[in-house]
């Protein structure tokens, strides 16, 4: 397979799907040997990036969105030098984001879809508690202006957060004026906020909204003048953050934490380039930080020779 006019698309679909197994075989048909990348199938649906050609990208996504429920699949398209993955893995998972709640059913029941261009409106409206369903190392890149940040560790931790602090919010905002209150959320991409929608109207709440296209469709649609967004947003791929127009933003990742490091983060005198940073430097031991530096030697010779280091570009994952 050619590395040249590579295109990845990055894509979601929340619908019922009665056979997953039938599904994964299928989608393993589709992309054939051209295709590379994760596609993960569960009843409640896909999720998943994958590269290769342009035209064979276009006749995976032509067939996927041919079938019934798909038509509205969620796909960002983005280009790449170098084919990005290793192989094709299609895989059957309780569930395509983890929650934690499988019985959930985002097709059936998720909240309403606000587009980028309305989102601001949104989210000034005083009624409005905003919230990051995000990780909290992600947050801590950037947020909206007055969100409530959960810091949760795992997208699976965000249930329990509800439960206690989040519910204890919204009866706090009932009781400070005589309208409800809305509730609006927001993630990368949109999955983890369109499902965490659903998970708020199964515990009862009603108005609930999410961002369609997540973070990422709102920075590349709306002007950095018009912008409520504050930092840049942490993305799982090689630029690590973006910025206004999706351009690169300042972060880099630790490779001892795989954590993404400010401009000012590689200031401390705990940041060592390629072995750890601030937030895991008294965790790594001497042993784990001379493999760090190891590791750092043979990507930096690879990076001269001109090819790929498996381990170069590994983060953490969007649960």
């Amino acid at each position: 397979m050619s590395d040249s006019a590579l295109r990845v698309a990055a894509l979601y679909r929340f619908a019922s799907v009665a056979d997953p197994a039938a599904l994964r075989d299928l989608l393993e048909d589709l992309c054939g040997e051209d295709v590379r990348g994760t596609l993960l199938v569960a009843c409640e649906g896909v999720n998943g990036t994958i590269a290769g050609p342009a035209g064979a990208i276009a006749r995976v996504i032509a067939s996927l969105t041919a079938l019934p429920g798909f038509a509205g699949t969620d796909v960002k398209y983005s280009s790449a030098e170098r084919m990005p993955f290793h192989r094709l893995k299609v895989r059957v998972k309780p569930e395509i984001v983890t929650l934690g709640l499988p019985d959930l059913e985002p097709a059936m029941n998720a909240g309403t879809y606000v587009a980028p261009e309305d989102w601001n409106a949104l989210i000034a409206d005083p009624d409005t508690i905003v919230i990051d369903t995000r990780n909290d190392y992600e947050g801590e890149v950037g947020a909206f202006a007055g969100a409530v940040q959960p810091n949760t560790r795992s997208f699976r931790d965000f249930p329990e957060w509800f439960r206690t602090e989040g519910r204890a919010l919204l009866a706090r905002k009932r009781e400070m004026g005589p309208n409800p209150p809305k509730v609006a959320m927001y993630c990368t991409g949109g999955i983890r906020c369109e499902k965490s929608t659903a998970f708020l109207k199964s515990e009862g709440v009603t108005d609930v909204f999410h961002l369609q296209g997540g973070i990422l469709r709102y920075l590349e649609t709306v002007p950095e003048a018009e912008s409520l967004w504050n930092g840049e947003c942490f993305v799982f791929d090689e630029r690590v953050a973006v910025g206004p127009g999706l351009a690169e933003g300042t972060h880099t990742l630790c490779r001892g934490c795989r954590m993404p490091v400010s401009p000012e983060g590689r200031t401390s005198p705990l940041y060592v380039e390629g072995v750890c940073c601030a937030r895991c430097h008294d965790t790594r031991t001497e042993a784990q930080r001379q493999a760090a530096r190891e590791r750092d030697r043979q990507v930096r010779i690879a990076e001269r020779l001109g090819i790929a280091h498996i381990g170069a570009k590994q983060g953490p994952t969007s649960d």
